[in-house]
C-alpha cells in the first residue's frame, strides 16, 4: 500500500483476547492513517477498524490519538538517534562518519517511509506539532550529525560554508531523496542504491576537500 493511499481496508474483527496484544499493529496501522488522512482526519475507530479491534480495545493501549502520535514519533526518532550515536563514536575520519550518517538517514526513511512522511513531511506541521519528547529527540538526532559534519570544518575541510550551514544543506538534501522517493512511488526511480551513491557523491566530494 502507498503511503499517501486512504486506509479504506478494513480486517475481520479479531477475537476476544487477541486484539488486545497486538500494541505494534496499532501503531504500523495508526502510521498509515495519519500520512493519508491527516492528524486531524484520524480517529480512534478508523485505527480500529483498520487492526481489526473494537474502539474498546484500543484505549486498553492508547488513551488517544495523541499518544499514539507521541509513540510513533519517539520510537522513530529513538532508532534514528541510536544509529547517529553509534556512528559519531566510530574511530573513523569525520568525513567518513558524515557519509555513514546520511546514508543511515535514507535508508531509514526508505525502509520506513509511513513512519518518515508522518515524521518529516506532516500535512500541517502548525497544527501537529511533534510532541516534546519527540521534538527533544529529533534535536538530538541533529546535533549528534551536525556535531561530526563541524569535525569536518575545524579540520579546514570545507570547500565552502561552514559547519552550520554544511549540515543543513547536506540534510536537506538528502531529505529530498527520501521524502520524493516515498510521497511519489510511482514515478520512474533509478535504482535506490544507485540514487543514494551518487547523491553522496555528488554533495561530498563537491563540499569536503580530500
Amino acid at each position: 500500500m502507498s503511503v499517501i493511499e486512504t486506509a479504506t481496508r478494513k480486517t475481520a474483527r479479531k477475537a476476544k483476547g487477541d486484539g488486545h496484544l497486538r500494541r505494534a499493529e496499532i501503531l504500523e496501522a495508526a502510521e498509515r492513517i495519519f500520512v493519508a488522512d491527516g492528524y486531524e482526519g484520524a480517529t480512534i475507530r478508523k485505527i480500529a477498524d483498520e487492526v481489526g479491534v473494537s474502539s474498546t480495545a484500543l484505549y486498553m493501549h492508547f488513551t488517544d490519538k495523541g499518544c499514539i502520535l507521541a509513540e510513533i514519533c519517539e520510537g522513530a526518532f529513538r532508532n534514528l538517534l541510536a544509529s547517529n550515536s553509534e556512528i559519531a563514536q566510530r574511530p573513523l575520519d569525520a568525513a567518513v562518519r558524515t557519509r555513514m550518517m546520511l546514508d543511515a538517514y535514507m535508508c531509514w526513511g526508505l525502509e520506513h517511509p509511513n513512519a518518515y512522511q508522518l515524521v518529516y513531511c506532516p500535512r500541517n506541521p502548525a497544527a501537529v506539532p511533534l510532541p516534546e519528547g519527540a521534538a527533544d529527540l529529533s534535536r538530538q538526532c541533529y546535533d549528534t550529525f551536525a556535531g561530526v559534519v563541524r569535525e569536518v570544518a575545524a579540520n579546514g575541510r570545507l570547500r565552502t560554508g561552514d559547519g552550520r550551514s554544511a549540515a543543513q544543506a547536506l540534510w536537506m538534501a538528502c531529505h529530498g531523496v527520501v521524502a520524493l522517493m516515498t510521497s511519489r512511488p510511482n514515478f520512474d526511480w533509478a535504482d535506490r542504491e544507485e540514487l543514494m551513491r551518487v547523491t553522496l557523491d555528488g554533495m561530498l566530494h563537491g563540499l569536503v576537500i580530500d
